[in-house]
């Protein structure tokens, strides 16, 4: 049975010393380089395996006048019986040189400039990182950051259209209807523009956050009604996770519900080629779990992968 591999870092055989992001479903542009994968412990050698006599009695040697040459057939069997399990042995050995320690097929990697092929399910990578089991960080392992999941958050283990989400826990029905919404969400993205100033890219995705967040779903459902207006709160430069980045903050007005307030937060990476990141926010208007201060606390407490001075968010103190 096949299983789809999970997205993670694997290594480039298209370029060696590089590892590249599998999307779980096509490779990205994303490289970093190859981290060092630990040593395996050689395997200990398999003991050598003698063959004897086979363990048949042997039968009373036959006089010249004692029969059909039961003898000769006897010593036949023995000969084919030793040829078989000989045959057995090396058949075996085949198959054990064939995989690996974990038990998984050994699949030759070559190096060119093709493009590589797609890793299976069963291939090993390179220090392949656990996904975080820890629910109170959000680790985006693409883009080389980690957020803080305030208390009363989750962060749900297949996020919005498929990208690392955080969100409130209680849901409720959209005003609009047909479906069920959040009170609040944060989720992370690449930027796919060739745009790279942070300033730029957030004031150009701004709209888009907007439009996801209170305008149609991907069924083309007005799930707040759509929005009527917006008015533009704050846009400043600042720094995220060591970087210098930017923001963009909207209040928007919707057809039905409260509204809301949306914000895009713009940053280079500190992991491989250093694409620009797009986090963005949606907060309900009227909720007072939400106020704005918090989308702040979330932004002061996004940090690098890794960065063992907080682990990766932790020390941030997340509260309304």
């Amino acid at each position: 049975m096949n299983y789809a591999t999970p997205p993670g870092w694997y290594p480039d055989t298209g370029a060696p010393g590089l590892e590249r992001w599998w999307d779980g479903t096509a490779w990205t542009a994303h490289t970093r380089p190859l981290a060092a994968a630990p040593v395996a412990a050689p395997r200990p050698a398999a003991p050598a395996v003698e063959f004897g006599p086979p363990s048949l009695p042997l039968p009373r040697r036959r006089g010249p006048h004692d029969g059909s040459g039961g003898g000769n057939r006897i010593r036949i069997l023995a000969i084919t019986l030793s040829g078989m399990l000989v045959l057995g042995a090396a058949v075996t050995g085949v198959i054990l040189l064939g995989r690996d320690e974990g038990g998984t097929t050994v699949t030759p990697t070559t190096t060119g400039s093709a493009p590589a092929p797609a890793p299976t399910a069963t291939a090993t990578t390179s220090a392949q990182p656990e996904p975080d089991a820890d629910p109170s960080i959000l680790v985006d392992q693409l883009n080389g950051v980690t957020l803080p999941v305030p208390e009363g958050w989750e962060k749900p283990e297949y996020g919005t259209r498929g990208v690392p989400t955080i969100r409130t826990e209680q849901s409720y029905d959209c005003p609009g209807g047909s479906s069920f919404c959040y009170h609040g969400t944060v989720t992370t993205h690449t930027a796919r523009s060739a745009e790279t100033a942070p300033k730029a890219l957030a004031e150009a995705d701004i709209a888009t956050a907007a439009d996801k967040a209170y305008g149609e779903d991907g069924l083309g459902r007005r799930l707040h009604g759509g929005i009527r207006s917006h008015q533009v709160l704050e846009g400043r430069e600042l720094t995220v996770a060591g970087r210098t980045g930017y923001l963009v903050r909207w209040q928007v007005t919707t057809g039905k519900g409260p509204g809301g307030y949306v914000q895009s937060l713009a940053f280079p990476s500190s992991v491989g080629s250093e694409t620009p990141v797009i986090v963005r926010f949606a907060f309900d208007a009227g909720v007072a779990e939400l106020p704005l201060s918090l989308m702040d606390t979330i932004t002061r407490g996004i940090r690098p992968l890794g960065d063992s001075a907080t682990g990766g968010g932790v020390g941030a103190s997340i509260g309304p």
